[in-house]
């Protein structure tokens, strides 16, 4: 049984911290293999769960026995990091670094510096790999003066993406006044491109009864916050004067049931993001596999879960192709905007996708014309998400990948194959 340290958000309400939740719970769910020790860390200025809950009772628990461990000297086999690469170091004898990823066409220096001293590195998506596998840098040993033209990171990359969950939804009586109702769920950012899914579909159904449903913050939910975001909606609404459509703010902390009771709500018909790129994509992946229709440009992280093999009707022994399962926006590809790079994390000379204005006002028409036939797309993708993306299979996939690395023995191995098969 290896003694394997996570180190991560896991009690903040932040994507990260779903993330390293989610390492946790797969670590639990096979602890057989697993002697479980946690450090809980902050990320950014987001809130901290605060939920009186069986998990919640077990994460205070395996935090507590970490520092009572740590003060008596005690030793870690495995360091588990979920965190952006900047914050990984070596803690174990084997440290594995787990990410989102990155949002852009290429990772920065320093997280290829990082990867050094990783002995493998999990990601949630194929885009994520991508980046870590193909983006060169040109440097120069300042000893030697010998340059290397093609310095990038040769850690093994895994790919684990999220599980789907089952969550019983909470009525949230949103006092909808339009029957038709598109969902938007960001953080108001410049990555998350809000300015324009909103205005957008303002100049689309103008004169229109049609909603979006807007359940957005700026950093936390605070009163605060609540202000700045109706501020921020007022000053980009101010223009439209007479306008048809509406828009709605939700705002304030959400249980996951009330959140699904989103995506099942009859008035909401699909999940809109113009988002410049995803390492994951955790609302598009719920909207999914709760059967919501989805519109998005086809490009980064939620790409590996909105697309699924198809085998063409009529074909007896047809080979399945590759379809998206979702109404793709076009887009182009473009360096990242000023005000969105950060240093060691989204670089200058990075790009991320442009979603193009005509193409989403298209795909906002469509859907709301034909809605029906979007939906008979969206429940083939939640059938297929349901089944291979499954709490069993997603845990059983991590605890693998670290096994892999974790130097198990033979008769663990094999006890692995079994279980897991």
């Amino acid at each position: 049984m290896k003694k394997v340290i996570v180190r991560g958000p896991f009690l903040t309400r932040s994507g990260y911290g779903e993330h390293a939740r989610f390492v946790l719970r797969a670590l639990r769910a096979n602890e057989e293999h697993f002697d479980i020790y946690a450090v809980p860390i902050q990320w950014g200025q987001t809130s901290w769960e605060a939920d009186d809950t069986d998990e919640r009772r077990w994460f205070d628990f395996i935090s507590t026995k970490t520092q009572n461990y740590i003060k008596n000297g005690g030793q870690f086999d495995v360091s588990l990091q979920v965190t952006i690469p900047n914050e990984w170091e070596q803690l174990a004898p084997i440290n594995i670094g787990v990410t989102a990823g990155i949002e852009t066409t290429s990772i920065s220096s320093q997280w290829v510096e990082k990867a050094v001293n990783m002995d493998k590195i999990i990601v949630t998506s194929e885009h994520s790999k991508y980046g870590f596998e193909n983006t060169t840098f040109r440097v120069k040993n300042q000893s030697t003066g010998e340059v290397n033209d093609n310095f990038k990171c040769e850690t093994p990359v895994d790919v684990v993406g999220y599980p789907v969950k089952t969550i019983k939804p909470d009525k949230v009586d949103l006092d909808l006044q339009t029957d038709f109702n598109f969902l938007a769920m960001a953080q108001w950012g410049p990555r998350k491109n809000l300015e324009n899914t909103i205005t957008w579909f303002v100049e689309e159904f103008i004169d229109q009864p049609v909603g979006l449903v807007l359940k957005i913050s700026r950093v936390k939910n605070n009163t605060y916050d609540r202000a700045l975001c109706e501020g921020m909606l007022k000053r980009l609404l101010s223009k439209y004067e007479g306008r048809r459509c509406k828009i709605y703010l939700l705002h304030g902390d959400m249980t996951e049931q009330e959140i699904t009771s989103l995506y099942k709500n009859k008035k909401i018909k699909a999940l809109v993001s113009l988002a410049h790129g995803e390492g994951f994509g955790l609302p598009l992946f719920e909207a999914a596999y709760n059967g919501l229709p989805v519109i998005a440009p086809d490009w980064s992280g939620h790409v590996d879960f909105l697309h699924m093999p198809v085998v063409k009707k009529g074909k007896v022994k047809g080979k399945a192709k590759d379809k998206a399962m979702f109404s793709k926006v076009d887009y182009a590809l473009g360096p990242v905007q000023e005000e969105a790079v950060w240093d060691g994390v989204i670089q200058k000379d990075s790009m991320w996708c442009y979603a193009e204005q005509g193409s989403y006002k298209m795909k906002l028409r469509e859907l709301y014309k034909d809605h029906g036939r979007f939906v008979k797309q969206a429940k083939q993708l939640q059938k297929h998400i349901l089944k291979e993306m499954s709490e069993e299979n997603m845990y059983s996939k991590m605890a693998n990948s670290i096994l892999g690395i974790a130097g198990v023995s033979d008769q663990e191995d094999e006890e692995v194959v079994q279980v897991y098969g």
